[in-house]
């Protein structure tokens, strides 16, 4: 048996199937014209030079916090998927412990975390932790405006349970999205996936100016930057 229902609040971009109990998502999306990736990329380079030169001083004064607190490396890379799913390093500004992962395996960060330390908490709640990110748009690794990138054990997971998932990839990965301005961290995965998949499919250079500008708003929230509760950490 096989229940199905139009999801109306996405223009009908998006058709939700439930299929014995798992949510399945038809996603119309077509990616972006050649044109319209040569004008993003355009305004990544120019946003990203900006926001470095004008972030300067705070990422130096970021850096001599992190290296005196405990003299752990500054910054943490780790791989995650960008446009068409290719793996790349990202950069951010080290929140948590030199082990904070030794057991080796991925852990989403929960609410209230002990592995973050107290300058960790600090940037982690402003974003400044994102700011190294600007170094992965000029490589191209990133989109200023698109999908938060995922590490390729969660992208793999998600393929198998949600097989729309992989349209989520048919743009560069962002360092900031439509699922962060009218989302939070907290935000379910499947809405999450919604939201970017709305994105491509109402894509415009507008749109991406309009989500830079509500971005600003954002970084002012603290609950956009909390954890996750512990019964929302599994996969």
């Amino acid at each position: 048996k096989c229940r199905r229902k139009e999801t109306v609040v996405f223009e009908k971009c998006i058709t939700e199937i439930n299929l014995f109990d798992t949510p399945l998502f038809l996603s119309k999306n077509m990616g972006l014209t050649l044109e319209q990736h040569i004008i993003k990329r355009m305004i990544d380079i120019m946003a990203a030079i900006t926001g470095l030169i004008l972030s300067l001083p705070i990422i130096v004064l970021t850096a001599l916090a992190i290296k005196l607190q405990d003299h752990g490396p500054i910054l943490y890379q780790q791989v995650r998927c960008t446009l068409n799913g290719r793996e790349f390093n990202v950069y951010k500004f080290r929140s948590m412990k030199p082990d904070a992962e030794k057991a080796g395996r991925a852990q989403l960060a929960r609410k209230n975390d002990e592995r973050i330390t107290k300058v960790g908490k600090f940037i982690r709640r402003t974003r400044i932790d994102e700011l190294p990110q600007l170094v992965n748009i000029l490589k191209g690794d990133m989109s200023f405006v698109g999908p938060r990138p995922e590490r390729p054990e969660f992208v793999r997971k998600n393929c198998q349970n949600i097989p729309e998932f992989r349209y989520r990839m048919q743009v560069k990965a962002g360092l900031t999205g439509y699922a962060q301005v009218y989302g939070r961290y907290t935000t379910s995965f499947l809405d999450k996936l919604k939201l970017d998949l709305l994105y491509i499919e109402k894509y415009s250079v507008l749109l991406d100016v309009q989500i830079m500008l509500m971005t600003l708003k954002v970084l002012l929230s603290k609950k956009s930057a909390e954890g996750l509760e512990e019964d929302q950490c599994s996969l």
